[in-house]
């Protein structure tokens, strides 16, 4: 189902060292998306030399920001105004940013409240350093109902703010999200099985 997928399916790296990742970009795997900032600053001065386009897809700390924020083309999980204001202030160029919303009600997860979006939305506005491109949600853990919920809503979300993009869906559910329209799945143990 993944070959026929036509958005993007963005390596979840954290589980590959920098000699792995070279042989799947090898294989023509060109997005990877780190959790962790200081792995992702280590893996790309080794990967340097490869044409990769990066993306953030861990909870981002404000005090990370600086060292980060200008070596990756996609941020997945803005979900808060003082992590925006941390972006304004060091990124020398324009982030492209989903925000990550949270859609399964678990406390333990980040991300703006669907109550509290239409707000974030518009106040993000301000920022011109920020990028909405679109939405960011992770599906509830051994819970394919909750989880389908979750992707459905996020869906009708992007639709409602008219944004284009829809980062959902990792290996154990991204069959549900591009049921309901991911463009980007964030793909991370099961990528070598996939890519076989």
């Amino acid at each position: 189902m993944i070959k026929d997928f036509k958005g993007t399916v963005v390596c979840a790296s954290k589980y590959f060292t920098d000699l792995e990742m070279r042989k799947l970009y090898q294989q023509g795997v060109f997005h990877y998306g780190e959790n962790r900032v200081q792995d992702f600053l280590a893996k790309k001065t080794k990967l340097m030399d490869l044409n990769i386009t990066w993306h953030f897809i861990g909870h981002l700390q404000t005090n990370k920001v600086k060292e980060m924020i200008n070596e990756i083309t996609y941020l997945h999980t803005l979900d808060r105004l003082n992590l925006a204001d941390q972006i304004m202030k060091y990124a020398n160029h324009k982030i492209k940013c989903f925000v990550q919303v949270n859609l399964t009600a678990e406390d333990q997860k980040s991300g703006i409240l669907p109550e509290n979006l239409d707000q974030f939305l518009l106040e993000i506005k301000k920022y011109d350093k920020i990028e909405i491109i679109g939405l960011m949600t992770i599906g509830k853990d051994l819970d394919m109902v909750a989880t389908e919920k979750a992707f459905m809503m996020l869906d009708l979300l992007a639709s409602k703010y008219q944004l284009p993009y829809r980062s959902m869906g990792m290996s154990d559910d991204y069959e549900l999200a591009i049921k309901h329209h991911a463009t980007h799945l964030r793909i991370g143990r099961k990528f070598k099985e996939l890519m076989d």
